[in-house]
Protein backbone atom coordinates (compact mmCIF):
# COMPACT_ATOMS: atom_id res chain seq x y z
CA UNK A 1 0.00 0.00 0.00
CA UNK A 2 1.34 3.16 -1.44
CA UNK A 3 0.42 6.58 0.59
CA UNK A 4 1.30 9.85 -0.68
CA UNK A 5 0.56 13.63 0.19
CA UNK A 6 -0.83 15.51 -2.26
CA UNK A 7 -1.93 18.70 -0.15
CA UNK A 8 -0.95 20.38 2.75
CA UNK A 9 -3.01 23.96 2.52
CA UNK A 10 -3.84 25.37 6.03
CA UNK A 11 -5.51 22.80 7.94
CA UNK A 12 -6.58 20.83 5.08
CA UNK A 13 -4.55 17.32 3.76
CA UNK A 14 -5.37 14.73 0.94
CA UNK A 15 -3.48 11.79 0.36
CA UNK A 16 -3.38 9.31 -2.45
CA UNK A 17 -3.83 5.98 -2.06
CA UNK A 18 -2.78 3.43 -4.27
CA UNK A 19 -3.16 -0.51 -3.33
CA UNK A 20 -1.77 -3.30 -6.15
CA UNK A 21 -4.29 -5.39 -7.23
CA UNK A 22 -1.29 -8.08 -6.54
CA UNK A 23 -1.87 -7.29 -3.22
CA UNK A 24 -5.69 -7.46 -3.09
CA UNK A 25 -5.59 -11.31 -4.51
CA UNK A 26 -2.45 -12.43 -2.12
CA UNK A 27 -4.60 -11.37 0.81
CA UNK A 28 -7.80 -12.37 -0.88
CA UNK A 29 -5.90 -15.71 -1.05
CA UNK A 30 -4.64 -15.85 2.40
CA UNK A 31 -8.46 -15.45 3.46
CA UNK A 32 -9.80 -18.16 1.01
CA UNK A 33 -7.37 -20.38 2.60
CA UNK A 34 -8.11 -19.83 5.91
CA UNK A 35 -11.59 -20.68 4.97
CA UNK A 36 -11.01 -23.63 4.05
CA UNK A 37 -11.52 -25.51 7.77
CA UNK A 38 -14.15 -23.33 8.66
CA UNK A 39 -16.82 -23.08 5.91
CA UNK A 40 -19.04 -26.54 4.98
CA UNK A 41 -19.70 -26.86 1.34
CA UNK A 42 -22.12 -29.57 -0.23
CA UNK A 43 -19.32 -32.73 -1.71
CA UNK A 44 -16.53 -31.69 0.26
CA UNK A 45 -15.41 -33.19 3.48
CA UNK A 46 -14.28 -30.27 6.06
CA UNK A 47 -11.02 -29.03 5.44
CA UNK A 48 -10.73 -30.74 1.60
CA UNK A 49 -12.93 -27.69 -0.17
CA UNK A 50 -10.36 -26.47 -3.39
CA UNK A 51 -9.60 -23.13 -2.79
CA UNK A 52 -10.49 -23.01 -6.18
CA UNK A 53 -14.01 -23.33 -5.74
CA UNK A 54 -13.71 -20.92 -2.71
CA UNK A 55 -12.80 -18.24 -4.98
CA UNK A 56 -15.70 -19.18 -7.31
CA UNK A 57 -17.95 -19.19 -4.34
CA UNK A 58 -17.33 -16.74 -2.25
CA UNK A 59 -14.22 -14.48 -3.83
CA UNK A 60 -15.59 -11.61 -4.64
CA UNK A 61 -17.30 -11.20 -1.30
CA UNK A 62 -14.12 -11.96 0.37
CA UNK A 63 -12.14 -9.56 -1.86
CA UNK A 64 -14.90 -6.83 -0.89
CA UNK A 65 -13.92 -7.17 2.71
CA UNK A 66 -10.17 -6.88 1.80
CA UNK A 67 -10.71 -3.63 0.18
CA UNK A 68 -12.50 -1.94 2.99
CA UNK A 69 -9.77 -3.42 5.52
CA UNK A 70 -7.08 -1.72 3.10
CA UNK A 71 -9.50 2.03 3.65
CA UNK A 72 -9.45 0.99 7.14
CA UNK A 73 -5.60 0.24 7.24
CA UNK A 74 -4.76 3.67 5.32
CA UNK A 75 -6.98 5.96 7.15
CA UNK A 76 -5.01 4.82 10.55
CA UNK A 77 -1.45 4.60 8.64
CA UNK A 78 -2.18 8.59 7.67
CA UNK A 79 -3.11 9.43 11.00
CA UNK A 80 -0.33 7.80 12.44
CA UNK A 81 2.46 7.99 10.23
CA UNK A 82 1.81 11.73 10.03
CA UNK A 83 0.73 12.38 14.04
CA UNK A 84 -2.71 14.52 13.11
CA UNK A 85 -5.13 15.12 14.95
CA UNK A 86 -8.54 15.13 12.93
CA UNK A 87 -11.30 17.35 12.81
CA UNK A 88 -13.74 15.70 11.09
CA UNK A 89 -14.02 12.05 9.56
CA UNK A 90 -11.98 11.60 6.38
CA UNK A 91 -13.89 12.32 2.85
CA UNK A 92 -13.06 9.07 0.45
CA UNK A 93 -13.22 9.79 -2.94
CA UNK A 94 -12.35 6.49 -5.38
CA UNK A 95 -13.21 8.25 -8.58
CA UNK A 96 -14.55 4.67 -9.81
CA UNK A 97 -17.68 4.08 -11.64
CA UNK A 98 -19.29 0.48 -11.56
CA UNK A 99 -16.96 -0.74 -14.26
CA UNK A 100 -14.08 0.44 -12.45
CA UNK A 101 -15.06 -0.83 -9.46
CA UNK A 102 -15.78 -4.31 -10.93
CA UNK A 103 -12.09 -4.46 -12.24
CA UNK A 104 -10.76 -3.95 -8.63
CA UNK A 105 -13.19 -6.68 -7.40
CA UNK A 106 -11.88 -9.48 -10.30
CA UNK A 107 -7.95 -8.57 -9.70
CA UNK A 108 -7.68 -6.79 -13.05
CA UNK A 109 -6.95 -3.12 -11.80
CA UNK A 110 -5.12 -1.66 -8.48
CA UNK A 111 -7.27 -0.11 -5.95
CA UNK A 112 -6.66 3.91 -5.66
CA UNK A 113 -8.62 6.25 -3.99
CA UNK A 114 -8.06 10.20 -2.52
CA UNK A 115 -8.22 11.04 1.16
CA UNK A 116 -9.08 14.46 1.82
CA UNK A 117 -8.88 15.39 5.67
CA UNK A 118 -8.97 18.68 7.67
CA UNK A 119 -6.72 18.36 11.01
CA UNK A 120 -7.58 20.47 14.11
CA UNK A 121 -4.80 23.47 14.89
CA UNK A 122 -1.62 22.61 17.00
CA UNK A 123 -1.38 25.56 19.81
CA UNK A 124 0.86 26.06 22.96
CA UNK A 125 -1.89 26.35 25.71
CA UNK A 126 1.22 28.24 27.97
CA UNK A 127 0.21 29.23 31.26
CA UNK A 128 -3.11 29.32 31.98
CA UNK A 129 -2.92 30.46 36.21
CA UNK A 130 -3.84 33.83 37.58
CA UNK A 131 -6.81 34.78 35.03
CA UNK A 132 -8.43 37.60 37.03
CA UNK A 133 -12.16 37.26 37.83
CA UNK A 134 -14.91 38.67 39.81
CA UNK A 135 -17.32 36.59 41.57
CA UNK A 136 -20.53 38.00 42.24
CA UNK A 137 -21.54 36.47 45.44
CA UNK A 138 -25.17 37.11 47.06
CA UNK A 139 -26.67 36.22 50.61
CA UNK A 140 -30.06 34.76 51.21
CA UNK A 141 -32.08 37.14 52.89
CA UNK A 142 -34.51 36.21 56.01
CA UNK A 143 -36.85 38.16 53.32
CA UNK A 144 -36.56 36.03 50.23
CA UNK A 145 -36.90 32.52 52.79
CA UNK A 146 -40.35 34.09 54.05
CA UNK A 147 -41.08 34.50 50.65
CA UNK A 148 -40.57 31.18 49.44
CA UNK A 149 -42.26 29.84 52.46
CA UNK A 150 -45.32 31.85 51.83
CA UNK A 151 -45.01 30.85 47.91
CA UNK A 152 -45.67 26.79 49.81
CA UNK A 153 -48.32 27.86 51.95
CA UNK A 154 -50.38 29.37 49.46
CA UNK A 155 -50.26 26.36 47.19
CA UNK A 156 -51.97 24.46 49.93
CA UNK A 157 -54.53 27.42 50.84
CA UNK A 158 -58.31 27.21 50.66
CA UNK A 159 -60.45 29.95 48.78
CA UNK A 160 -63.65 31.28 49.40
CA UNK A 161 -66.11 34.01 47.48
CA UNK A 162 -65.21 37.27 48.06
CA UNK A 163 -67.86 40.12 48.54
CA UNK A 164 -69.79 41.17 45.19
CA UNK A 165 -68.51 43.95 43.80
CA UNK A 166 -65.22 43.45 45.35
CA UNK A 167 -62.33 43.89 42.75
CA UNK A 168 -59.86 41.22 42.33
CA UNK A 169 -55.98 41.71 44.15
CA UNK A 170 -52.45 39.90 44.04
CA UNK A 171 -52.80 35.84 45.65
CA UNK A 172 -56.56 36.07 44.98
CA UNK A 173 -57.85 33.20 43.08
CA UNK A 174 -59.86 34.32 39.78
CA UNK A 175 -62.48 31.76 38.17
CA UNK A 176 -62.95 32.77 34.09
CA UNK A 177 -63.96 31.26 31.28
CA UNK A 178 -61.68 32.48 28.09
CA UNK A 179 -61.08 32.41 24.31
CA UNK A 180 -57.79 33.53 22.69
CA UNK A 181 -57.50 34.73 19.38
CA UNK A 182 -54.51 35.67 17.28
CA UNK A 183 -55.22 38.29 14.22
CA UNK A 184 -58.98 37.81 15.45
CA UNK A 185 -59.33 33.84 14.86
CA UNK A 186 -59.69 31.39 17.60
CA UNK A 187 -56.72 28.98 17.80
CA UNK A 188 -56.69 25.57 19.03
CA UNK A 189 -56.76 25.25 22.06
CA UNK A 190 -57.31 28.88 23.28
CA UNK A 191 -60.48 28.06 24.78
CA UNK A 192 -61.30 27.11 28.73
CA UNK A 193 -63.91 27.03 31.16
CA UNK A 194 -64.00 27.35 34.50
CA UNK A 195 -60.45 27.77 34.76
CA UNK A 196 -58.48 29.26 38.00
CA UNK A 197 -56.31 31.44 37.92
CA UNK A 198 -54.06 32.39 40.92
CA UNK A 199 -53.22 36.04 40.24
CA UNK A 200 -48.92 36.57 41.25
CA UNK A 201 -48.40 32.84 40.34
CA UNK A 202 -46.91 33.02 37.35
CA UNK A 203 -48.16 30.24 35.36
CA UNK A 204 -49.92 31.97 32.73
CA UNK A 205 -48.76 33.98 29.66
CA UNK A 206 -46.65 36.86 30.92
CA UNK A 207 -49.44 39.71 31.32
CA UNK A 208 -52.24 37.35 31.96
CA UNK A 209 -52.47 37.49 35.36
CA UNK A 210 -51.68 40.98 35.80
CA UNK A 211 -54.50 42.27 33.44
CA UNK A 212 -56.68 40.63 35.89
CA UNK A 213 -55.72 42.55 39.26
CA UNK A 214 -59.11 44.82 39.85
CA UNK A 215 -61.61 42.80 38.13
CA UNK A 216 -65.39 41.65 39.69
CA UNK A 217 -66.91 38.91 39.17
CA UNK A 218 -69.32 39.09 36.37
CA UNK A 219 -67.01 41.48 34.42
CA UNK A 220 -65.85 40.94 30.69
CA UNK A 221 -62.38 42.24 29.53
CA UNK A 222 -60.22 41.58 26.35
CA UNK A 223 -56.93 40.84 27.48
CA UNK A 224 -53.47 41.19 25.29
CA UNK A 225 -50.68 39.02 25.33
CA UNK A 226 -47.46 37.90 23.56
CA UNK A 227 -46.77 34.55 23.71
CA UNK A 228 -42.81 34.09 24.70
CA UNK A 229 -40.25 33.12 21.49
CA UNK A 230 -39.63 29.64 23.32
CA UNK A 231 -43.49 28.71 23.82
CA UNK A 232 -43.60 24.95 23.39
CA UNK A 233 -46.44 25.37 20.41
CA UNK A 234 -44.45 26.51 17.59
CA UNK A 235 -47.72 28.18 15.89
CA UNK A 236 -48.03 30.32 18.73
CA UNK A 237 -44.72 31.24 19.51
CA UNK A 238 -44.15 35.13 19.92
CA UNK A 239 -47.36 35.77 18.18
CA UNK A 240 -49.66 38.65 19.91
CA UNK A 241 -52.82 37.12 20.84
CA UNK A 242 -55.84 38.30 22.98
CA UNK A 243 -58.40 36.63 25.03
CA UNK A 244 -61.94 37.51 26.00
CA UNK A 245 -62.13 36.99 29.49
CA UNK A 246 -65.24 36.48 31.66
CA UNK A 247 -64.86 36.82 35.20
CA UNK A 248 -67.37 34.02 36.63
CA UNK A 249 -65.33 34.32 40.76
CA UNK A 250 -63.28 36.07 42.69
CA UNK A 251 -62.22 34.21 45.83
CA UNK A 252 -59.93 35.50 48.11
CA UNK A 253 -57.44 32.91 50.13
CA UNK A 254 -57.79 32.05 53.69
CA UNK A 255 -54.80 32.86 56.39
CA UNK A 256 -51.35 31.77 55.51
CA UNK A 257 -50.58 29.21 58.29
CA UNK A 258 -46.89 28.46 58.16
CA UNK A 259 -45.94 26.23 61.08
CA UNK A 260 -44.49 22.80 61.96
CA UNK A 261 -48.13 21.32 59.85
CA UNK A 262 -46.65 22.81 57.12
CA UNK A 263 -43.63 21.40 57.24
CA UNK A 264 -44.53 18.14 58.07
CA UNK A 265 -46.97 18.02 54.69
CA UNK A 266 -44.02 17.86 52.87
CA UNK A 267 -42.05 15.67 54.94
CA UNK A 268 -40.02 17.15 57.04
CA UNK A 269 -40.12 17.38 60.79
CA UNK A 270 -40.12 20.96 61.80
CA UNK A 271 -40.67 24.45 60.19
CA UNK A 272 -36.92 25.50 61.00
CA UNK A 273 -36.16 22.25 58.82
CA UNK A 274 -38.04 23.74 56.17
CA UNK A 275 -36.61 26.85 56.67
CA UNK A 276 -33.01 25.16 56.07
CA UNK A 277 -33.89 23.33 53.21
CA UNK A 278 -35.46 26.24 51.36
CA UNK A 279 -32.12 28.47 52.04
CA UNK A 280 -29.93 25.76 50.59
CA UNK A 281 -32.11 25.87 47.71
CA UNK A 282 -32.28 29.14 47.18
CA UNK A 283 -28.35 29.67 47.59
CA UNK A 284 -28.07 26.82 44.58
CA UNK A 285 -30.08 28.86 42.36
CA UNK A 286 -27.19 32.04 43.59
CA UNK A 287 -24.46 29.68 43.15
CA UNK A 288 -25.29 28.99 39.44
CA UNK A 289 -26.45 32.30 38.59
CA UNK A 290 -22.74 33.11 40.02
CA UNK A 291 -21.10 30.72 38.52
CA UNK A 292 -22.69 31.23 34.79
CA UNK A 293 -21.10 35.11 35.47
CA UNK A 294 -17.50 34.05 36.68
CA UNK A 295 -17.36 31.41 33.38
CA UNK A 296 -18.51 33.83 30.95
CA UNK A 297 -15.94 35.82 32.37
CA UNK A 298 -13.40 32.88 31.78
CA UNK A 299 -14.16 31.67 28.18
CA UNK A 300 -13.77 35.66 27.62
CA UNK A 301 -10.40 35.86 29.04
CA UNK A 302 -9.57 32.71 27.56
CA UNK A 303 -10.86 33.71 24.05
CA UNK A 304 -8.98 36.80 24.48
CA UNK A 305 -5.87 34.76 24.72
CA UNK A 306 -5.99 32.15 21.86
CA UNK A 307 -5.93 32.95 18.16
CA UNK A 308 -5.25 29.92 16.03
CA UNK A 309 -7.05 28.91 12.25
CA UNK A 310 -10.05 26.99 12.67
CA UNK A 311 -11.16 23.63 10.77
CA UNK A 312 -13.31 24.79 8.07
CA UNK A 313 -15.85 22.22 7.95
CA UNK A 314 -16.25 22.06 11.42
CA UNK A 315 -16.52 26.17 11.61
CA UNK A 316 -19.86 26.10 9.06
CA UNK A 317 -21.05 23.42 11.11
CA UNK A 318 -21.46 25.18 14.01
CA UNK A 319 -22.23 28.51 12.06
CA UNK A 320 -25.08 26.62 10.20
CA UNK A 321 -26.48 25.51 13.59
CA UNK A 322 -26.60 29.05 14.93
CA UNK A 323 -27.85 30.89 12.11
CA UNK A 324 -30.82 27.29 11.91
CA UNK A 325 -31.74 28.53 15.67
CA UNK A 326 -32.04 32.45 14.62
CA UNK A 327 -34.01 31.84 11.48
CA UNK A 328 -36.22 29.60 13.50
CA UNK A 329 -36.74 32.21 16.15
CA UNK A 330 -37.18 34.93 13.65
CA UNK A 331 -39.67 32.97 12.21
CA UNK A 332 -41.49 32.27 15.33
CA UNK A 333 -41.53 35.46 16.19
CA UNK A 334 -42.52 37.05 12.95
CA UNK A 335 -39.65 39.42 13.22
CA UNK A 336 -37.43 40.99 10.25
CA UNK A 337 -33.69 41.80 10.14
CA UNK A 338 -34.92 45.36 9.18
CA UNK A 339 -36.55 45.83 12.81
CA UNK A 340 -34.10 44.81 14.67
CA UNK A 341 -32.31 47.66 12.38
CA UNK A 342 -29.38 45.08 10.65
CA UNK A 343 -29.68 43.60 7.40
CA UNK A 344 -29.35 39.77 6.90
CA UNK A 345 -25.85 39.96 5.68
CA UNK A 346 -24.75 41.56 8.64
CA UNK A 347 -26.31 39.43 11.23
CA UNK A 348 -24.60 36.53 9.15
CA UNK A 349 -21.46 37.98 10.04
CA UNK A 350 -22.00 38.60 13.88
CA UNK A 351 -23.11 35.16 14.33
CA UNK A 352 -20.30 33.79 12.30
CA UNK A 353 -17.95 35.62 14.92
CA UNK A 354 -20.17 33.85 17.74
CA UNK A 355 -19.58 30.72 15.50
CA UNK A 356 -15.68 31.20 15.45
CA UNK A 357 -15.71 31.62 19.03
CA UNK A 358 -17.71 28.88 20.16
CA UNK A 359 -15.64 26.27 17.66
CA UNK A 360 -12.14 27.94 19.06
CA UNK A 361 -12.97 27.62 23.09
CA UNK A 362 -14.40 24.22 22.18
CA UNK A 363 -10.65 23.52 21.20
CA UNK A 364 -8.58 25.66 23.23
CA UNK A 365 -10.64 23.95 26.62
CA UNK A 366 -10.62 20.30 25.13
CA UNK A 367 -6.62 21.05 24.76
CA UNK A 368 -6.68 22.00 28.16
CA UNK A 369 -8.50 18.83 29.18
CA UNK A 370 -6.10 16.88 27.37
CA UNK A 371 -2.80 17.86 28.31
CA UNK A 372 -4.18 17.68 31.82
CA UNK A 373 -5.33 14.70 31.66
CA UNK A 374 -8.99 15.77 33.02
CA UNK A 375 -11.42 12.72 32.05
CA UNK A 376 -15.05 12.09 32.55
CA UNK A 377 -15.15 8.52 35.01
CA UNK A 378 -17.75 5.59 33.77
CA UNK A 379 -19.16 6.38 37.27
CA UNK A 380 -19.84 10.13 36.27
CA UNK A 381 -21.37 9.03 32.93
CA UNK A 382 -23.31 6.15 34.37
CA UNK A 383 -24.90 9.23 36.77
CA UNK A 384 -25.65 11.25 33.63
CA UNK A 385 -27.42 8.65 32.13
CA UNK A 386 -29.79 7.80 35.36
CA UNK A 387 -30.03 11.90 35.48
CA UNK A 388 -31.39 11.64 31.95
CA UNK A 389 -33.72 8.49 32.41
CA UNK A 390 -36.10 9.99 35.18
CA UNK A 391 -36.65 13.12 33.29
CA UNK A 392 -38.98 10.35 31.21
CA UNK A 393 -41.19 8.90 34.08
CA UNK A 394 -42.24 5.52 32.54
CA UNK A 395 -39.52 5.51 29.73
CA UNK A 396 -36.65 4.64 31.93
CA UNK A 397 -35.70 1.43 30.59
CA UNK A 398 -36.07 2.61 26.83
CA UNK A 399 -33.83 6.01 28.36
CA UNK A 400 -30.97 3.76 29.65
CA UNK A 401 -30.60 1.19 26.84
CA UNK A 402 -30.76 3.91 23.97
CA UNK A 403 -27.70 5.24 25.64
CA UNK A 404 -25.65 1.94 26.76
CA UNK A 405 -26.35 0.70 23.24
CA UNK A 406 -25.49 3.93 21.77
CA UNK A 407 -21.65 5.53 22.43
CA UNK A 408 -22.58 8.94 19.99
CA UNK A 409 -25.17 9.64 22.69
CA UNK A 410 -22.90 8.84 25.77
CA UNK A 411 -20.42 10.81 24.08
CA UNK A 412 -22.86 13.88 23.91
CA UNK A 413 -23.53 13.28 27.87
CA UNK A 414 -19.98 13.15 28.35
CA UNK A 415 -19.44 16.49 26.82
CA UNK A 416 -20.68 19.30 29.31
CA UNK A 417 -19.35 16.99 31.99
CA UNK A 418 -15.67 17.09 30.83
CA UNK A 419 -16.47 20.91 30.03
CA UNK A 420 -17.29 21.67 33.33
CA UNK A 421 -14.34 19.62 34.86
CA UNK A 422 -11.89 21.53 32.43
CA UNK A 423 -13.16 24.93 33.66
CA UNK A 424 -13.06 24.00 37.57
CA UNK A 425 -9.33 22.82 36.91
CA UNK A 426 -8.89 26.36 35.19
CA UNK A 427 -10.65 28.05 38.27
CA UNK A 428 -8.60 26.58 40.52
CA UNK A 429 -5.66 28.11 39.28
CA UNK A 430 -7.34 31.62 38.67
CA UNK A 431 -7.14 34.81 40.62
CA UNK A 432 -10.79 35.35 42.03
CA UNK A 433 -12.43 37.75 43.83
CA UNK A 434 -15.54 37.89 45.47
CA UNK A 435 -17.70 40.96 45.02
CA UNK A 436 -20.73 41.05 47.40
CA UNK A 437 -23.81 42.19 45.75
CA UNK A 438 -27.76 42.16 45.85
CA UNK A 439 -30.12 39.30 44.40
CA UNK A 440 -31.43 41.44 42.04
CA UNK A 441 -27.74 42.61 40.25
CA UNK A 442 -26.73 39.10 40.64
CA UNK A 443 -29.72 38.25 37.87
CA UNK A 444 -29.72 41.24 36.10
CA UNK A 445 -26.75 40.45 33.18
CA UNK A 446 -29.04 37.06 32.65
CA UNK A 447 -32.40 38.93 32.26
CA UNK A 448 -30.74 41.44 29.69
CA UNK A 449 -28.88 39.22 27.81
CA UNK A 450 -30.23 35.77 27.83
CA UNK A 451 -30.70 35.75 24.49
CA UNK A 452 -27.02 36.61 23.39
CA UNK A 453 -24.97 34.81 26.14
CA UNK A 454 -27.05 31.48 25.24
CA UNK A 455 -25.54 32.03 21.81
CA UNK A 456 -22.09 32.66 22.96
CA UNK A 457 -21.05 30.96 25.56
CA UNK A 458 -21.55 27.63 24.72
CA UNK A 459 -18.21 26.30 23.38
CA UNK A 460 -18.29 23.70 20.53
CA UNK A 461 -16.60 20.22 22.36
CA UNK A 462 -14.29 18.92 20.28
CA UNK A 463 -13.70 15.27 20.46
CA UNK A 464 -9.57 15.31 20.43
CA UNK A 465 -8.92 11.07 19.99
CA UNK A 466 -11.26 11.22 17.02
CA UNK A 467 -13.16 13.95 15.13
CA UNK A 468 -13.43 17.40 16.49
CA UNK A 469 -17.73 18.16 17.13
CA UNK A 470 -19.80 20.60 17.61
CA UNK A 471 -21.86 19.78 20.86
CA UNK A 472 -24.38 21.60 22.98
CA UNK A 473 -23.74 22.71 26.52
CA UNK A 474 -25.22 24.88 28.93
CA UNK A 475 -23.82 26.76 31.63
Amino acid sequence: MQVTQTLADGLKREFKVVVPAADIASRTDAQLEDMKGKVRVNGFRPGKVPVAHLRRLYGRSVTADVVNNFVGEANRKIVDDNQIKLAMEPKLDFGADDEGVTQVLDGKADLAWTVAVEVLPTFEVGDISGIKIVKPVAEVSDEEVQSRLEDLARRNVTYADKKAKSKAENHDRVIVDFVGKIDGVEFDGGKGEDISVDLGSKTFIPGFEDQLIGVTAGQEKTIEVKFPTNYASDTLAGKDATFDVKVKAVQAPAELVIDDELAKSVGLESLDKLKEVIKSSIEGEYNAASRSKVKRQLLDALDAKYSFDLPPTLFQQEFDNVWLQVEREMQQTGRTFEQENTTEEAAKEDYRKIAARRVRLGLVLAEIGESNKIQVTDEEATRAVIERARQFPGQERQIWEFYTKNPQAIAELRAPIFEDKVVDHILSLADITENKVSKEELFKEDDEQAASAAAEEKPAKAKKTKAAKPAESAE
